[in-house]
């Protein structure tokens, strides 16, 4: 099964990053239409814990048994060595029944087309797209979206809609990191840290976000006003994106897609979000899901160049972190009147925390961590005071039944 991804819709897709596995799966539980992932090489985030081939193969299996669509980047520089080597690659994903490329390089563009033809060509965010021109000599040589470039406003997006029609899908991002360079290309990374470490070849430091003093050369100790806190500047580190309360307006302006930043987040990071997407999409109030964004490791939310000039991170706050993943619902059985919940540990909780419970379709609920009991063997369970082991199996007792990928929160 391959899907159709020129096919247009009344709501826009919500694309969700899979940094790995479990962030596929969740992405996919919480109602993702399409992942975006990496292999080995050529992805923009080297440090995620990308695919290998037999990995994919999986991933794409399981992602198309329940209708989701994958899209595998290839959006890093390309040299004359990347080169040489992507057509075997391009033909393997074709094999597999991947769904889109998404690519930054002419090259990689035009052989992507000749070894991968049944895949679909989307054109990333790295190649600065912001006029219906380029749109469309992109469209000329096969490419079926445009991944546009994040320094455009709303009503720049509109107009070159306007002028591309239906020739080219638009595919914009809503939610996540932003950096303080053009459509992320930066020297930075390796200009300090070495070439080794290319923000655009994937393995960026993020030196944008170390904190920074500004002085002046003739008077390196005079005091420069800027607001800063204890801990200094973070006079480069854009805040984060976030249009959860603007998905009407994206949609209006012709943006088919809508993808949340983060192949280097965690699991509940991407279930968090894509379910607060999903929920909105669906049609509920953004005022009952932005809560839940605020609960993600997040910088301060702004709304990027969508409405003008982004702002930027004062100094004052750098890194929300409210909300602890400390468990994965494994099975839930019925009980008499309430349900018998197996979760695999991954943070620590004592018995009795009220646990927020995040399950797909479902308000957020709370559960209290009751009657907590420790897998010992196949033979038998131990009564526990606390989960503290990673990756051992727990079950307590809860008020409802909770499905297998619930996540469950302090």
């Amino acid at each position: 099964m391959r899907k159709e991804n020129s096919a247009r819709r009344a709501t826009p897709e919500l694309l969700s990053p899979a940094g790995g596995f479990e962030q596929l799966r969740a992405a996919i539980r919480f109602g993702a239409d399409a992942v975006y992932l990496a292999g080995p090489r050529w992805g923009m985030r080297a440090r995620a814990n990308n695919f290998d081939d037999d990995e994919l193969s999986r991933a794409v299996t399981y992602a198309h048994e329940r209708g989701v669509a994958v899209h595998v980047t290839l959006n890093t520089l390309m040299y004359d060595n990347d080169i040489d080597e992507l057509p075997s690659y391009l033909r393997l994903l074709d094999e597999l029944g991947v769904d889109a490329v998404i690519v930054a390089d002419m090259g990689a563009l035009l052989l992507a087309r000749e070894h991968a033809p049944h895949v679909s060509v989307h054109v990333s965010t790295q190649a600065s797209v912001t006029n219906a021109a380029t749109a469309l000599a992109y469209a000329d040589l096969g490419a079926s979206r445009i991944v546009l470039a994040r320094e455009l406003t709303l009503e720049q997006i509109a107009e070159l809609h306007r002028r591309v029609g239906e020739r080219v899908e638009l595919e914009a991002f809503a939610h996540g990191a932003l950096c303080v360079a053009v459509s992320g290309r930066c020297l930075l990374s390796s200009a300090l840290v070495g070439p080794d470490r290319s923000a655009s070849c994937g393995n960026c430091t993020q030196p944008c976000r170390w904190t920074w003093s500004l002085v002046e050369e003739t008077r390196p100790n005079l005091p420069l006003p800027m607001e800063a806190d204890e801990r200094g500047s973070y006079l480069l580190s854009a805040n984060d994106l976030c249009m959860l309360e603007h998905i009407d307006e994206l949609a209006k302006a012709g943006v088919s897609s809508l993808k949340i930043e983060g192949r280097n987040k965690g699991a509940y990071y991407v279930a968090a979000v894509t379910n607060a997407y999903r929920h909105v999409l669906d049609g509920e109030s953004p005022d009952d899901w932005l809560s839940e964004l605020q609960a993600t490791s997040h910088r301060p939310f702004s709304t990027g160049f969508f409405f003008g000039n982004p702002t930027q991170n004062p100094g004052h706050a750098e890194y929300a972190r409210d909300r602890l993943l400390v468990g994965v619902v494994e099975a839930s059985v019925r009980a008499g009147d309430e349900w018998l919940v197996t979760v695999v540990c991954r943070n620590k909780a004592h018995a009795g925390d009220e646990l927020t419970v995040l399950s797909p379709g479902c308000p957020v609920r709370k559960a209290e961590l009751r009657d907590l009991e420790r897998f010992v063997t196949e033979e038998g369970w131990q009564q526990a005071q606390k989960m503290s082991v990673n990756m051992e199996r727990y079950r307590f007792v809860a008020p409802f039944a909770l499905g297998e990928g619930d996540m469950l929160c302090l």
